[in-house]
């Protein structure tokens, strides 16, 4: 599943999973980045949201560990990448497979970028109370307007 690595003056980012197996390098050049709370997200990082930075997918390239991916979903279109070995979320492929939502927590570097709102709040956990002053939006930002919160 390696892409061919873009050539830019981008910085490029280190990532990886929790076990070790699986090495990623994006590039910081996100486009944005936004904290999830759709039960989809939750679910799949077993966490109250998902923060992720988004990036035109050729921008991310594994590393190592290729032959230890799990991918969960349409290989050609929408998926959910793994570690087969210790499970760690590390990225999400969107928009028919141009795009990667790569989870923040699996940088190993700092990205320039930091998440910009909250997105899907109404399906939100009904545990979790977002305390930060974050713009709140129903869907994706450019389909909804920020709740007044």
């Amino acid at each position: 599943m390696p892409a061919t690595p873009t050539v830019n003056s981008a910085r490029p980012l280190r990532g990886q999973c929790l076990c070790g197996a699986v090495h990623y390098a994006v590039d910081d050049a996100f486009v944005y980045a936004l904290n999830c709370h759709c039960s989809k997200c939750r679910r799949a990082t077993g966490s109250a949201f998902k923060p992720f930075a988004g990036i035109e997918r050729q921008k991310l390239v594994i590393a190592q560990g290729d032959d230890s991916l799990l991918i969960y979903g349409d290989v050609q279109a929408n998926h959910d990448v793994h570690c087969a070995r210790c499970g760690s979320l590390l990225y999400s492929v969107v928009r028919d497979g141009r795009w990667a939502h790569v989870t923040l927590g699996t940088l190993v570097d700092t990205p320039a970028i930091c998440p910009a709102a909250h997105i899907f709040v109404t399906s939100k956990a009904p545990w979790f109370e977002i305390t930060d002053t974050l713009p709140q939006h129903d869907e994706f930002p450019d389909r909804s307007a920020p709740k007044a919160r």
